[in-house]
């Protein structure tokens, strides 16, 4: 009797217990995501300063930090490490929910460095390639010359480039969903006329994470759930 009492609590339990189970382990933590959490807190502090600082100090910081033409020729590791401590807007909040959904549980799969490397990967050459299409039209004459110069700040090369990379770890389904949901945005920006920066950068981010599919799949993955309880030990061959 006590054992199908037993029984029929876990069955009870038993649903409500694994979604639970499975929603904590989707929530990013210290522990499980020290890169993602630690870059947003980051981002936070510098969306901050942008609010609420001096607006001429925050005019020269981010110009110093954008990644145009100009300042990738004049002083490129410091336009490309510092373009990525800013959001493009004023509103942190989005970024937390884009973090969540990509850089999050891809660090989770594959480890806070390797995902760092995806990231800077996507934040990298997705701007190399989009400032040399910018360079390139200028040179045509397709673009005016203070395009040069134009402001280029923000981490969504790294987020595409994340969740370019992610998809190629889920099951067939939630590969499908992730890189329809990216096509799609990246065909609504195309089809809305935005600037060219954006039109190259987005989807060649979401190509540089896509690429990293065969490297990030020989190499070692954490495992998405904890390992249960030990089974009993053999008894040793003599």
């Amino acid at each position: 009797m006590a054992a199908d009492g037993r029984r029929l609590t876990g069955a009870r339990r038993g649903p409500g217990a694994g979604l639970l189970r499975r929603l904590r382990r989707a929530l990013p933590t210290p522990r499980r995501n020290p890169f993602a959490l630690g870059y947003l807190a980051l981002l936070l502090g510098t969306t901050l300063f942008a609010r609420f600082g001096d607006p001429q100090l925050v005019h020269r910081l981010q110009a110093l930090s954008s990644t145009d033409v100009h300042n990738l020729a004049h002083h490129p590791l410091l336009a490309l490490a510092a373009s990525g401590l800013w959001v493009a807007g004023p509103v942190w909040t989005p970024y937390l929910w884009a973090f969540a959904v990509t850089v999050a549980p891809l660090e989770r799969r594959i480890g806070a460095r390797r995902a760092a490397g995806v990231f800077a990967a996507g934040h990298v050459g997705a701007t190399l390639l989009s400032q040399a299409a910018v360079l390139a039209a200028v040179a045509a004459r397709r673009l005016p010359l203070d395009a040069l110069d134009t402001l280029d700040i923000g981490v969504s090369y790294g987020v595409l480039a994340s969740l370019g990379a992610l998809a190629g770890l889920l099951p067939p389904a939630g590969r499908t969903i992730a890189l329809g949901a990216a096509a799609a945005m990246v065909a609504e920006q195309f089809l809305t006329g935005t600037d060219l920066v954006t039109g190259i950068g987005h989807p060649a981010a979401l190509l540089i994470g896509i690429a990293l599919w065969r490297p990030l799949r020989r190499g070692p993955r954490r495992p998405l759930r904890r390992p249960g309880r030990s089974a009993a030990p053999q008894p040793a061959r003599v």
